[in-house]
């Protein structure tokens, strides 16, 4: 059996179940729908973009092929981030795919869709995969694909553009290079907008940075870079530069839905959608009107936004970080543009704005918002075979979700709108869902402090860990 599914945004799977006749079919398979569904554009153009990962060039070519042999223009965008093929796409009125696997190590990959007019939905994601499996035949050629340029310096003027060119003037800022698509970006972007941003570890292989869960080793190596005080923050991406990483001054890593908040304080936004996985405090922020939550997943939130729109500023993140803008925004005689679809440099920038505008370090900054303490980390390798029993025991909330949560005291309260969060007597909650983007077990807690929550979380995991004999 094949590995690739749906997850929480894209197909994913393993890069042996992709690349060749699978990667060229997905993406035949998409078109199709958008014909189908009366989606496709006039100019019936489709761009195709990629990660670093090593098998990125192979299936970004694969469906550039596909795309060609299905009647489409194909565009080769190459390697950059995924919201830059979004916004391009968008403004052309385009079809796209990006290949990525974002944050998943590099045995795996994906495929984002864009409709011309943004992500796909999940009601799209049931017709491509239906027009996959009915099987599909070449049509006339499209022609040979053509290469596109200057995709990112239209990322990065939108950001610019709007923050203007002193918004991090005298910031002294670490970019973790890594292998994020968006490394030189980032370093560009933060440059032109005043800061000093310093590269830092370029990486020349594959490295899965998770924003929600991150490695011991790029723990390290922050805190190493902040130790004698000469940055002010360090900064970085998972691979396709949807998902943000901010470190402040003290190499402690701010939360992502933290990032979103900050994000839309300093965007004037009242209304906010998120996941059910964003920490409870977001309701108790003083500027915001409204926050609607969702199950995990750009389409969820997008879904969340779409129904929201019109009733104010509209903002919304994940608890990774990525932030979504659900309308054009003005503020000082200055406009963003909407993109609904995750995008880590606006946060980072939004976050490092505020620190100066504030005239406060980061850390203050995320202080002053009293957020309260939360914590996320994974088990990996965890199949749905052993996760979905194990969550079905903790819904029912029985005698042996009792016995599980004993140690930690009284269960108080079950919520399974989007995998089992459980609350207990002392009002600290424990949540586990399934990812839906590769076999693991996602743990995310709230506490009444930062080394109270470290401690439930390692707690969580481990006690998951003997539950399902990983």
């Amino acid at each position: 059996m094949s590995s690739l599914k749906f997850g929480t945004s894209g197909l994913r799977g393993l890069v042996v179940d992709l690349v060749g006749g699978p990667a060229a079919t997905w993406t035949a398979a998409f078109l199709a729908h958008l014909d189908a569904a009366g989606l496709s554009p006039a100019t019936r153009e489709v761009i195709v973009g990629q990660d670093l990962r090593s098998s990125s060039p192979q299936i970004a070519a694969d469906c550039l092929r596909a795309a060609s042999a299905w009647g489409w223009h194909a565009l080769d965008a190459g390697a950059l981030p995924t919201p830059a093929l979004a916004q391009e796409a968008i403004r052309r009125g385009a079809a796209a795919v990006m290949v990525t696997g974002s944050h998943i190590p590099d045995d795996r990959n994906g495929l984002k869709f864009y409709r011309p007019d943004g992500e796909i939905t999940k009601a799209d994601e049931t017709g491509i995969r239906a027009a996959f499996e009915a099987g599909q035949q070449a049509g006339e050629a499209g022609g040979e694909p053509r290469t596109l340029e200057g995709l990112t310096e239209t990322y990065i003027d939108r950001i610019v553009g709007f923050f203007g060119p002193e918004a991090l003037s005298g910031l002294r800022v670490g970019v973790y290079q890594q292998s994020s698509v968006a490394r030189d970006v980032l370093t560009e972007a933060l440059g032109r907008l005043g800061a000093s941003p310093e590269p830092l570890a370029r990486a020349d292989r594959f490295i899965p940075v998770d924003t929600e869960a991150h490695r011991p080793e790029d723990l390290d190596l922050i805190v190493g870079w902040t130790a004698d005080g000469r940055f002010d923050a360090i900064v970085s991406t998972d691979g396709d530069a949807d998902r943000p990483l901010l470190a402040d001054e003290r190499g402690r890593i701010v939360r992502g839905d933290l990032l979103g908040l900050l994000t839309a304080r300093r965007l004037g936004a009242d209304i906010v959608v998120t996941p059910v996985t964003s920490s409870s405090s977001l309701e108790r922020a003083p500027f915001l009107s409204q926050v609607v939550r969702t199950r995990v997943g750009s389409p969820f939130v997008i879904e969340g936004m779409e129904g929201a729109a019109g009733s104010g500023t509209v903002v919304g993140f994940e608890a990774n970080g990525g932030v979504l803008v659900g309308s054009d925004v003005e503020r000082d005689g200055r406009r963003l543009s909407a993109l609904k679809t995750r995008d880590a440099l606006l946060p980072i920038v939004a976050t490092l704005a505020e620190a100066k505008a504030a005239g406060q370090s980061v850390s203050r900054v995320v202080e002053g918002l009293e957020a309260g303490a939360a914590a996320a980390d994974r088990l990996p390798e965890i199949a749905a075979d052993k996760s979905t029993p194990f969550l079905a025991m903790l819904a029912a909330g029985g005698e042996d979700a009792r016995a599980f949560f004993a140690e930690r005291g009284t269960i108080e309260d079950v919520n399974t709108f989007d995998g089992v969060r459980t609350t207990l007597a002392d009002g600290s909650t424990v949540h586990y869902r399934a990812s839906g983007n590769a076999p693991e077990l996602r743990c995310y807690v709230e506490a009444g402090s930062e080394p109270a929550a470290a401690e439930l979380l390692a707690w969580g995991l481990e006690a998951a860990r003997r539950r399902l004999g990983a």
